[in-house]
């Protein structure tokens, strides 16, 4: 059954990886793979390991032990997704209202070298403070109104995926795989700021500094672009941009302050923000003519309906697969029974002479294969304390390796699908420059730790 349980993660990886060839959203097989690595487990007997690290033998264990092993998993599974779908929602309420247009309708330079800095410096803090996937969605509706010219905009929309993915690797809720950590009691926010923000700048510079002395950054955006750019910003404007912006991003920069005040979990945090902002979205009047027709179109219900909940399913079905990996007891190298994660870890450990060039793969591996469950079954590999530089380095080769290819991280995925950007095109002319920021920030970490 260890072999069944093995076989199933690893077919279900391959159809979430040839979502776009199956015509399958990722979200099934994940689904799928997360039921059955499970019932693998339960139906074969197979040892288990729990949170403490013992094993807990075949026997009656699948009654009496199973059970809150799994709702163990289920509950720090929960945390992350209950977090996710409250700052998603905040995301939602503020587009909703307009709120990024305060920020983006300030951008009126027509040089595409300025321009491009502009993008990478926005994507870069937008990112951070709310998260990769926000941002790059927001500069992409941006770019849209500023560059009519699409195949001039597909080099701005790919330096704000890189630029975004690499603010989000120093921030706790800057994406999905940092926020995992975090939760996960692996970094802390101070501990991953300071390590990581001076990394994720070189990354991102690096890539956008040579796009930017490129032939195609050279001489000024289309003409007609001031007029297209002059009428979205009138069309855009409403009494509750501005309040809706400063409160929704208050909300979300409040989170990790309200952790390290009460020393609570991240998601009730989340939660008191949500309901905050919820309850200004409430009495709010965005139009001076505001019926109550119109309420419904700026209600958090609305907003609610606009969350991607298949993203949020994939996350439950892949997390859930990987704790089955994580709990299944099999022999490890020092002759005693360990989860299975922590005994290729080990394995790992033996035959790769550095663990630092391990991490820098696993980045790799993040573009090809999502870093979601990479950077869940790392945290099931490897036991080190909070704030380890292993943790540090895991997030950051996570965060930004996914830029190589636009497939690789959540905010390519998305700019992928709303400018169709072809796979082929992106992997001949930005996975080059993604790769130089890739190793000239983790060159960066590793001097950094080196002196410290």
């Amino acid at each position: 059954m260890l072999t069944g349980l093995i076989a199933c993660f690893i077919i279900g990886y391959i159809a979430i990886i040839f979502e776009h060839p199956l015509k399958l959203d990722k979200t099934v097989p994940a689904l799928i793979m997360g039921a059955l690595c499970w019932a693998f487990i339960s139906l074969g007997h197979i040892d288990l390991v729990d949170h403490h690290g013992h094993v807990l033998h075949d026997g009656d264990y699948y009654k009496d032990s199973l059970n809150p092993v799994l709702l163990h998993h289920i509950g720090k599974v929960a945390e992350i997704l209950f977090f996710l779908i409250g700052a998603m929602t905040i995301v939602e309420l503020v587009d909703i209202h307009k709120g990024f247009s305060v920020i983006t309708n300030r951008i009126r330079t027509t040089k595409k070298s300025t321009m491009l800095w502009m993008i990478g410096v926005l994507a870069f803090f937008l990112s951070a403070t709310l998260d990769n996937l926000a941002a790059t969605i927001v500069l992409v509706s941006l770019m849209r109104r500023l560059i009519p010219n699409k195949e001039e905009r597909l080099y701005f929309v790919s330096a704000g995926v890189i630029a975004a993915n690499a603010g989000g690797a120093w921030s706790p809720i800057g994406d999905v795989t940092t926020t995992m950590l975090w939760i996960g009691e692996k970094v802390s926010t101070l501990g991953l700021i300071k390590t990581l923000v001076l990394p994720s700048i070189v990354c991102m510079v690096v890539p956008i500094f040579v796009m930017s002395r490129m032939p195609y950054m050279r001489g000024e955006l289309t003409p007609a672009t001031k007029r297209h750019f002059d009428k979205a910003i009138e069309s855009e404007k409403i009494l509750s941009s501005r309040t809706m912006l400063l409160v929704g991003v208050g909300g979300l920069i409040f989170v990790p302050i309200f952790k390290v005040l009460t020393h609570l979990p991240p998601y009730v945090g989340m939660m008191l923000s949500l309901g905050v902002v919820w309850l200004v979205s409430e009495y709010i009047h965005p139009e001076e003519d505001f019926t109550e027709e119109k309420k419904k179109r700026y209600s958090a219900h609305h907003a609610l309906s606009r969350i991607e909940m298949s993203s949020i399913l994939f996350f439950l079905g892949i997390l859930v697969a990987v704790t089955a990996l994580e709990s299944a007891a099999v022999m490890g190298a020092s002759g005693e029974k360990v989860g299975l994660l922590k005994s290729v870890a080990e394995w790992l450990q033996d035959t790769v002479p550095s663990q630092d060039l391990v991490i820098m793969l696993l980045g790799v591996f993040s573009a090809i294969i999502d870093n979601v469950p990479l950077v869940a079954a790392s945290m099931g590999m490897y036991t080190e304390a909070m704030d380890a530089k292993l943790w540090h380095f895991i997030a950051y080769a996570a965060g930004t390796g996914g830029s190589m290819l636009i497939i690789g991280s959540a905010a390519g995925v998305a700019a992928m699908g709303m400018e169709r950007i072809d796979f082929i095109w992106y992997f001949k002319k930005i996975t080059w420059l993604a790769a130089l920021g890739f190793i000239a920030g983790a060159l960066v970490f590793l001097a950094l730790q080196g002196f410290s």
